[in-house]
């Protein structure tokens, strides 16, 4: 495991399992949504910008990306090593969201956008929605490992911590 994508709903978890990995594994991580908006929210980066922006990111030798964004998948895929997908139910998601509440600056309004946007995963028909994560994971040849609640997480951050102390 060197190069990792973390893929799932919001609220899934994404960035918390991978501030673990990262430090677990000693590996730089990348926070997609730092890529896809500019600072506070304000406004999603022109495509170009993000797309080089995530080719720098996927160019070191070990990282971790983690992101709602299939789409970014797709573009670094020849380069992930594993896949990870945290496939949480869309209650889990949102009350995750609730409990963390709006990061990185956004307002009240963005904020309820995102569970607008967490509640219609399996309803959207894209890259960004449960059936393109399925389809992504499906068509991933490589290690992968899909996850249904914060246990599975916990139980393979276990695993990799035995696994480094041998």
């Amino acid at each position: 495991m060197d190069r990792i994508f973390v893929i799932g709903n919001g609220g899934s978890g994404k960035t918390w399992l991978t501030e673990k990995l990262s430090a677990g594994l000693h590996i730089p991580s990348t926070h997609l949504d730092d890529l896809h908006w500019l600072p506070n929210f304000e406004a999603e980066r022109l495509r170009e910008e993000r797309d080089r922006l995530v080719d720098e990111a996927a160019h070191g030798a070990a990282w971790i990306m983690e992101g709602i964004y299939g789409s970014v998948f797709r573009q670094v895929s020849a380069r992930v090593t594993t896949l990870i997908w945290l496939d949480l139910s869309v209650d889990e998601c949102l009350s995750n969201l609730m409990h963390r509440g709006q990061t990185g600056g956004g307002t009240v309004e963005q904020f309820d956008d995102l569970l607008a946007y967490t509640r219609a995963y399996h309803d959207r028909q894209n890259l960004n929605s449960y059936a393109g994560h399925l389809r992504l994971f499906d068509e991933f040849g490589l290690e992968k490992f899909r996850f249904s609640g914060r246990s599975d997480c916990a139980s393979f951050l276990a695993g990799v911590k035995a696994a480094q102390m041998q």
